[in-house]
């Protein structure tokens, strides 16, 4: 169902992606927006026993368009130098595809928003984060994101 990857040499190991997927920092989440337009936008987020955790208001573009085709991909950068001299990039990223859902389960909701947390605010204690998630709380939604195909690609110079 998914196309394979046309140079071979450039795909990035599972382990790698998923490596990627942990420690990056923002994605782009790209579903299907208002008049059938594709609809591309930049968030943070958690990857967490195989899938992505995103959080939102409770309604907006991305709410609509999920509730419209829940088809979606998410792309994270790893790395992007541009080698001027050798007019070229050398880069390293991850997509993903894959549907989404809006958590609608307390407990799995209270997890996602808890690992979103956690990743961005490792120092804070674990009332200050409670504090602020209770504060947010009646306002928040959270998506997951089920991975049903995942690949990297590199530049061919850091295959060598």
């Amino acid at each position: 169902m998914f196309r394979e990857m046309r140079r071979k040499r450039q795909i990035l190991s599972k382990e790698l992606c998923e490596t990627i997927l942990k420690n990056g920092k923002t994605g782009v989440l790209a579903l299907l927006g208002d008049h059938d337009y594709p609809y591309a936008v930049p968030l943070n987020y958690c990857y967490k026993n195989g899938k992505i955790y995103f959080h939102c208001a409770k309604s907006g573009h991305k709410i609509d368009a999920i509730k419209k085709c829940e088809k979606a991909s998410f792309c994270v950068i790893a790395q992007d130098d541009i080698v001027p001299e050798k007019f070229t990039t050398y880069f390293r990223s991850v997509i993903a595809f894959g549907k989404v859902r809006i958590i609608s389960d307390e407990s799995e909701k209270l997890d996602a928003i808890n690992s979103l947390t956690i990743k961005y605010c490792p120092d804070e204690n674990a009332e200050a984060r409670l504090k602020e998630i209770e504060y947010e709380y009646p306002a928040l939604c959270m998506l997951e994101f089920t991975i049903e195909h995942l690949s990297g690609k590199q530049a061919i110079e850091l295959c060598k």
